[in-house]
């Protein structure tokens, strides 16, 4: 096998929903037909659940995930936030909250990756303040709502190996 690393499912899956969503941003109507053309290769069903169901979450609470960037870019208008930066923030973000079983760091290092791939030098760098001062608010109120393999660390003391 080459030495290149191979992207993820899950990270390739996520940039077709980038797709999905940027596509969308600009039709405003046919979300059903775009994300059936652009899954059209996904041959694994729980990845296309996983997409359909980031697609409809960031979709159905884009205001609330808007006013969540918001107010981390005091004097910073969201028009002038790149697309796709901000549709990345809404992927990041929507996991961030309606996906407690992906653990906050692997969502908002899969964003960022994909942001230096597809956006600007400077993107990764924005999204990951953004992201990071949303995830210590959630801490903070007590609203990280996460569970699952790879959560432990959050919540309780690392176990010894003969545990």
């Amino acid at each position: 096998m080459p030495n290149t690393m191979k992207k993820s499912n899950r990270r390739e899956i996520r940039e077709k929903v980038l797709q999905v969503l940027y596509a969308y941003e600009f039709n405003g109507e046919g979300l059903t037909h775009l994300t059936n053309e652009i899954l059209s290769d996904v041959n694994v069903e729980s990845d296309i659940a996983f997409a359909k169901q980031l697609i409809n979450r960031v979709v159905a609470n884009r205001n609330d995930l808007d006013n969540q960037i918001r107010a981390r870019v005091e004097n910073w208008e969201m028009e002038r936030i790149a697309l796709i930066d901000r549709i990345l923030l809404r992927i990041g973000i929507a996991e961030l909250f309606y996906f407690q079983e992906i653990p906050p760091k692997v969502s908002i290092n899969e964003v960022i990756d994909i942001a230096k791939d597809y956006s600007t030098a400077n993107s990764g760098k924005f999204i990951n303040g953004i992201l990071d001062a949303i995830l210590s608010d959630l801490k903070k109120e007590g609203m990280l709502n996460k569970s699952g393999r790879g959560l432990i660390e959050e919540s309780l003391p690392k176990k010894s190996n003969d545990e």
